[in-house]
């Protein structure tokens, strides 16, 4: 934990003005954006101190989104989805809008209902060379992606591996009615002539390997 400067004073918690919340370290919380009109920025609060005057101010480490990294936003990046970076800032405590909650990918992915303050992480991002940790994640399906919690998968009976309808040529209208699915590979393995399918849920983030899944 970095120290406190001269003439200043660490405090445990801040109420969020004009609201009932209250912020303590170790919180994520809205901050409000340089450039009205955009979405309010990420961050989890490292530290809060207050000077003689009781002036706040909140050491903040920036969660960024996939379209402030080097990379930009990916087919396979959640729409709540957030990078944890090593950019730490100090701001004022009055740019705090609200409080929110980001998960890891495993915990987000068994949300029952996702609220409009629920995000996710599930890599750490330098700032300055763009570089992620984990730098090689498991990818499913016939393109090879790895998992975007937003999209609708199905599951072969086979192979056990995880699908995107569309790679598949079916709807998402027509993935949902599938009571068993098998994979082009897995039918040409068995029986040309079974076509049924199955649906399940999407994967679930639980690291479980099969013999499908690859690292990129």
């Amino acid at each position: 934990m970095a120290k406190t400067r001269p003439g200043k004073r660490d405090i445990d918690s801040y109420n969020i003005k004009g609201t009932n919340k209250v912020v303590h370290a170790g919180d994520c919380v809205l901050m409000r954006p340089s450039d009205v009109g955009n979405p309010s920025y990420v961050a989890r609060v490292e530290k809060i101190e207050a000077d003689n005057r009781s002036n706040v101010k909140v050491r903040v480490r920036w969660y960024y989104r996939p379209e402030e990294s080097m990379g930009g936003r990916r087919p396979f990046h959640g729409a709540k989805e957030l990078f944890l970076s090593d950019h730490y800032d100090l701001q004022s405590a009055h740019t705090i809008e609200g409080k929110c909650t980001v998960h890891s990918f495993k915990n987000y992915t068994k949300l029952e209902n996702v609220g409009t303050d629920d995000y996710f992480c599930r890599f750490e991002y330098k700032a300055a060379t763009g570089a992620f940790t984990p730098d090689r994640v498991a990818v499913y399906c016939k393109c090879e992606m790895p998992y975007n919690p937003d999209d609708l998968m199905v599951q072969c009976e086979g192979c056990k591996d995880w699908f995107h309808p569309s790679c598949m040529g079916m709807s998402i209208e027509e993935a949902k009615k599938l009571d068993h699915f098998l994979c082009s590979d897995c039918v040409a393995e068995i029986d040309p002539k079974r076509g049924t399918h199955s649906f399940s849920v999407s994967p679930m983030a639980d690291g479980k390997t099969d013999n499908k899944r690859r690292k990129r």
